[in-house]
């Protein structure tokens, strides 16, 4: 199967002391999302800038629906690729109005009411005349987003599309401006911070830490089977515990006891290994006998989330429904429903 858009072996750098060494990824359909998730200072930015042709790559190749746009020898002007890219920051023309931003756009193509549809489902319509300079950064950003759809890219290249909107907003435009992707069928690379945005816009996901693409797949399997303990930390998901694998279904842990789960069968009996704990895999039970002192809790939303002290150097978390029938407090005993069965076990040597 051919691939629409491919990254092959790339080492991207802003400069030469900087490098995010090695990337590959490959888009197969044309219209699929792919997210590029990792913490501030990572290289995600450096990898958009290099694909839209405004940075030298360091080695491989970038190929965009069979053509070749950069190597180590060639690199494709900007606006001869096709490529469109949002920045996280205002980078909106100062002179123009939001509206002259947008239709700057192949202006002579564009149909008008796709324009103003987009500037009404992004909440535009009322400052649509005013300058850059007299909108949040919020609203440029959405103005900027308009104008990089409109023109109708081969590849859409989004720098934290949302990051200067707060929560409620920043969801309900995510889901419109996915819908708006998919309908459209433009092949999209989102960079972000936010796994959440990330997992919910990707049909792929790749996580990047310390320079490197750590982990690339779908976003089920970054979360559920991280491939590293740097990947599972990065999501904060729980809490790494030493455990004893005992058979190819069963785990011992001195304070836990026997935990059951599918064992990697690369993991003999008797290995040790850091075993992954996360709040969704212990159930609370005020009946049961294994029972430990909470030291925090947290109320998010829906959920609290308790934090338990089972040794001198090992605690987990706990999730429990907002709406269970009783609090618990910090200080106070936790009781946690026995035989422990995860539904995935991810463990690492130790």
């Amino acid at each position: 199967m051919k691939e629409f858009f491919k990254v092959d072996n790339v080492t991207f750098s802003p400069n030469q002391k900087y490098l995010i060494k090695n990337v590959s990824f490959k888009i197969f359909n044309k219209g699929d999302i792919i997210s590029l998730l990792g913490p501030s200072g990572v290289g995600k930015t450096t990898i958009l800038r290099t694909i839209a042709g405004l940075d030298r790559l360091i080695d491989g190749e970038i190929w965009l629906d069979k053509k070749l746009i950069s190597s180590k020898n060639l690199n494709i002007q900007p606006e001869k690729r096709d490529v469109s890219l949002t920045f996280q920051n205002n980078c909106l023309f100062p002179h123009m109005s939001l509206e002259q931003n947008i239709m700057i756009s192949k202006e002579d193509e564009l149909d008008v009411s796709e324009v103003n549809n987009l500037i009404k489902n992004f909440y535009l319509n009322d400052i649509i005349n005013k300058f850059p300079h007299e909108v949040s950064s919020g609203q440029a950003q959405r103005a900027a987003l308009i104008r990089s759809i409109v023109s109708n890219p081969k590849l859409l290249l989004l720098d934290e599309p949302f990051s200067n909107l707060n929560k409620g907003l920043r969801e309900e435009l995510q889901v419109i401006l996915k819908q708006i992707l998919k309908k459209k069928k433009i092949t999209s690379i989102i960079v972000t911070h936010d796994y959440d945005e990330a997992f919910y816009f990707g049909d792929m996901c790749g996580v990047l830490i310390n320079q490197k693409m750590i982990q690339f797949s779908e976003p089920y399997k970054i979360y559920h089977h991280p491939n590293s303990p740097e990947i599972a930390n990065f999501f904060n998901k729980g809490e790494f515990i030493e455990a004893k694998i005992i058979s190819k279904n069963e785990l011992f842990h001195e304070k836990l006891g026997v935990i059951k789960g599918k064992v990697d069968p690369k993991f003999k009996n008797g290995a040790i290994v850091k075993l992954l704990i996360q709040a969704e895999d212990l159930i609370h039970s005020d009946k049961s006998d294994l029972k430990f002192k909470i030291i925090d809790k947290r109320f998010v939303g829906t959920n609290f989330i308790y934090t338990l002290d089972i040794s001198n150097k090992e605690r987990v978390h706990v999730l429990v429904h907002s709406h269970h029938s009783h609090f618990h407090n910090i200080g106070k005993k936790f009781g946690i429903k026995t035989p422990i069965s995860l539904e995935h076990v991810v463990c690492f040597e130790k």
